[in-house]
């Protein structure tokens, strides 16, 4: 076969040169070559060393790995065509860092004859000047060579006064055993005087094993031939290509540091208008590449590995048996087989029965099938997505359903095969939602709607999944549809997960009851071994219902069923719906007080999403909030402040309404934390002008926040407001109320709200500390400070095994003054070990930092101060207020006592850190 243009500008191995230094009279002075035993004169060309490119790289790592190599015995060199073998052993062999002269022969088909090849062998040692004896012979048949000769040969070379090195180059052109035993013979038996070099695109049938036991093999293969990213720049330099040096990411990502790739692309490029361009998106059927990659490599091969390659090229992955589907063949296994051993573009994929073809190979191939075979890849498409989704490779084989234009079958395939779960969960949900992205829009039909719910679903999108599902819907109510019952278990699934809305009201968490039992049933309708295949809609039944309950507001059965949902999340495929449980199984944890429980599910929800099959993509904020509040509840500001940040920056923020809650109650209890109370506020209303209308779950998180933030103020009378408005039933909004009435003045109507709520049985460790605090605090209005003094002991009691410092810090300044007393203060070390001031720092005198929601100054004490902080007199004050003396003071003890100072100074001075003033 004639070799193409492109394979002469390559020039990156023996088989594609064009041109040899001029042959040169034998240094042994012996006069004509003596003619092979077929009768055939000997070629003094093959011991020409072959010419190097003007602009080839010197590549000085592969010049020393030659250089070591060669001071052993056998120097192996093997990679595809084009690779660059012929062009790195010529360029060491110019370098003149050999041990001894080397010894150049090319071998080629017509030496495959065992006698021709040795008479060759002897020729070129003859002709490179080695002095062998004329005693040790030449081979007297073409067809096998005595085993004398290569005795004499092997004494004549161990005999030498300094090493030789023979370079075989081409030598897969030498398939034989014979040849092959015949060199393993003679390097054995040389002794140290021989140095052996072999090029060849295949490795030689020497025991190669042994010689690599042994420590007497250096090796130089495709991967390490591959062209690193300094090398392909300096070689777009060598072509006068510098300025473009930007492009060499784009070219090693085509060509994976293919040697002849390159340099064809280089040589592409400076022809080109727009060089960048190229390189950017030079098109393979334009392409030298195309040329010499079919005509060297392609061509090359007999007509069924021609046939396997062209159809296996429309995959990135080939397997045997998906090899033989698409050629009606069954010796794939053997051809790619031959194909990877050959080095032949194909190589196996971590010692799997898969290959992968190298990407411009592949896409020649393509190419080249689309002109010669139109019409054939939509069809070989389709089989392939047949054979993947039943080998369970489901991702791929929807993208060769995709490439086929066949969305009809792929949205099919995922509905009447139960696979819908797998676009919400799994180690291939987020590459198939990209994949379905493409989906033509307004799907006709009840499984492409459902599908499309579905991505919807996975993008955070729940009210554009409640649009497609009502559409798929319709499509299974049309007179003649006859839905299979995976096709109702899939939308009774996705409407559960959709939700009800932000409007659904009350009653949302029974209507998830009866939807989860309605997908039980239908599940018990599908064909057993597909439900069995899928635990996966099992998991996603089970967290749907907890969603749904929590939504509803229903905080006393949603942790519950988030624990049964993270528990029915079996195998890798669930895993990501066990993250979501966890976290949210943490977050209400946190809320009840429970912290060591929720530290550790919430640790353990962001531990599945790192190690398991969970894509970035689809990772919950959920956990860090759950910590977040932890981290608030323990009085460790910076670190809650820290996991906020990441909270805020996960993928389910801004869409997710839970988090979205969290988020900015999270938000506004640091920014109360830090005294920031406008701040405070203003985070609640940021939370919900992001969210819009709210499920009742996250309103009522919102207004306990914002109760809490006008609380802090020193406006009780807004967040009772607020509370008898928007607040939530149940003991979270009955515990704020009574402290919005205790800061108003009014015990009594406290103690009133808080009857109810003792010895509930059910009660988290959270709501028995504030209770036992908000009694305290309303016992020591009354002056009883007996029974405030008992009612803390209890309340830290119940919140030192969690090291719950928050409600401490929280419930006023009262509570730092109680703590004075020696009986409390004993064994309370624990509740100033870690409480963070508003700088982020302890307090030096160990005590909790100063809280920031106090009880309401009076009108009348607000005046006092302003008169105190200009610093007039107490006679002063009295005179300016036509009040007395002893009411001054009286209204100067009660600020004393509320703002925890003993001094007017400091009084003035926390008014103002309070914005008081």
């Amino acid at each position: 076969m004639p070799r193409s243009t492109a394979a002469a500008a390559a020039d990156g191995d023996a088989e594609s040169r064009t041109s040899r230094t001029p042959a040169t009279a034998p240094a042994s002075g012996r006069g004509a070559p003596h003619p092979d035993p077929a009768g055939d004169p000997i070629l003094a060309a093959k011991f020409c060393l072959p010419s190097v490119p003007r602009e080839s790289v010197r590549r000085q790592r592969l010049l020393d790995r030659l250089t070591e190599g060669t001071a052993g015995p056998l120097t192996l060199i093997t990679g595809p065509a084009g690779a660059g073998k012929t062009t790195l052993a010529a360029s060491w062999a110019r370098e003149e860092s050999a041990p001894g002269p080397v010894v150049w022969l090319t071998a080629e088909r017509d030496d495959a004859a065992p006698g021709v090849f040795w008479a060759y062998v002897l020729e070129a040692l003859s002709h490179h000047g080695a002095g062998l004896p004329d005693e040790v012979g030449r081979p007297g048949s073409a067809d096998s060579v005595d085993h004398a000769l290569l005795a004499r040969l092997a004494a004549a070379l161990a005999q030498l006064r300094r090493p030789v090195v023979l370079v075989l180059d081409g030598l897969d052109r030498v398939p034989g055993r014979e040849v092959a035993e015949g060199l393993d013979f003679v390097l054995t038996h040389a002794g140290p005087r021989l140095r052996l070099v072999l090029i060849s695109r295949v490795d030689p049938l020497l025991p190669l094993h042994r010689y690599r036991a042994d420590g007497r093999i250096r090796e130089i293969r495709g991967a390490d031939l591959a062209f690193t990213r300094p090398e392909a720049a300096r070689l777009l330099r060598g072509h006068g290509l510098g300025r473009y040096e930007e492009s060499v990411d784009a070219l090693l990502a085509r060509t994976e540091g293919w040697a002849a790739g390159l340099r064809l692309c280089a040589l592409e490029m400076r022809r080109a208008d727009d060089p960048a361009g190229f390189a950017r998106s030079f098109a393979a059927s334009r392409s030298a590449l195309a040329d010499y990659l079919l005509t060297e490599v392609f061509a090359a091969q007999p007509p069924a590995t021609q046939d396997l390659l062209l159809r296996g090229s429309i995959l990135d992955r080939v397997h045997p048996d998906l090899a033989n589907a698409l050629t009606g063949r069954e010796d794939a296994e053997w051809i790619l087989a031959q194909l990877t051993r050959a080095h032949v573009f194909v190589e196996p994929v971590d010692a799997t029965p898969w290959c992968r073809y190298q990407p411009l190979f592949s896409e020649v191939l393509r190419m080249h099938l689309r002109h010669h075979r139109p019409g054939l890849e939509p069809r070989l498409r389709r089989r392939a997505a047949v054979w993947l989704a039943d080998a369970g490779r489901l991702a791929e084989a929807v993208e060769q359903a995709a490439a086929a234009g066949d969305w009809e079958w792929a949205c099919a395939r995922m509905v009447n095969r139960l696979e819908i779960g797998r676009l919400l969960t799994g180690p291939e949900a987020h590459r198939l939602e990209r994949l379905f992205a493409r989906l033509p829009g307004d799907p006709a039909g009840a499984a492409p709607a459902l599908v499309a719910a579905a991505c919807a679903l996975a993008r955070y999108d729940t009210a554009g999944a409640r649009t497609l599902l009502d559409r798929a819907a319709e499509a299974l109510r049309e007179p003649g549809a006859r839905p299979v019952p995976q096709a109702r278990l899939a939308l009774a699934l996705l409407r559960l997960l959709a939700g009800p809305g932000a409007q659904g009201g009350d009653g949302a968490g029974r209507t998830a009851l009866t939807a989860a039992r309605r997908i039980r049933e239908l599940a018990g309708q599908a064909p057993r071994p597909l439900v069995e295949a899928h635990p996966e809609i099992e998991a996603l039944r089970r967290y749907g219902l907890a969603c749904a309950l929590q939504l509803d507001g229903r905080s006393d059965e949603a942790p519950g069923a988030f624990a049964y949902a993270a528990e029915g999340c079996t195998g890798e495929v669930a895993q990501a719906v066990r993250h979501h449980c966890l976290g949210r199984l943490a977050l209400m944890e946190a809320r009840r007080g429970a912290l060591r429980r929720a530290e550790e599910h919430a640790r353990l929800a962001l531990d599945i999403a790192r190690h398991r099959s969970v894509p970035p993509a689809r990772r919950s904020g959920i956990g860090h909030l759950a910590l977040a509040a932890v981290a608030l509840e323990r009085g460790e500001l910076s670190e809650a402040r820290r996991r906020l940040h990441l909270a805020a920056a996960s993928p389910d923020a801004g869409y997710d309404p839970v988090a979205d809650a969290e988020i900015a109650v999270t938000r506004s209890r640091l920014d109360l934390a830090h005294g920031r109370r406008h701040a405070a506020l203003a985070a609640v209303d940021a939370g919900h002008a992001q969210a819009g209308p709210l499920p009742l779950w996250p309103a009522q998180r919102l207004a306990l926040a914002r109760a809490a933030a006008q609380l802090a103020r020193g406006d009780p009378a807004s967040a009772i407001a607020v509370l008898d408005e928007r607040g939530p039933d149940g003991p979270d909004r009955t515990l704020a109320l009574a402290q919005a009435h205790l800061a108003a003045g009014d015990p009594d109507r406290a103690l009133g709200l808080l009857a109810p709520l003792d010895g509930r049985p059910d009660a988290g460790v959270a709501e028995r500390v504030r209770l036992r605090l908000l009694r305290a605090r309303a016992a020591t209005l009354s002056q009883d400070h007996e029974t405030a003094c008992g009612l803390l002991r209890d309340a830290l009691a119940l919140a030192r095994p969690e090291r719950m410092r928050g409600p401490f810090t929280e419930a006023g300044p009262w509570v730092a003054h109680l703590l004075k007393r020696p009986d409390l203060a004993a064994g309370q070390a624990w509740l100033a070990a870690r409480p963070e001031g508003a700088n982020g720092t302890s307090r030096a005198d160990g005590r909790p930092p100063a809280p920031v929601t106090v009880e309401r100054l009076t009108d009348r004490e607000r005046e006092v101060l302003r008169h105190g902080a200009e610093l007039l007199s107490t006679e002063e004050i009295a005179e300016a207020m036509y009040l007395s003396v002893n009411t001054v003071k009286t209204h100067l003890r009660s600020i004393y006592r509320k703002l925890t100072v003993s001094r007017r100074g400091d009084a003035v001075r926390r008014a103002r850190e309070l914005h008081l003033l």
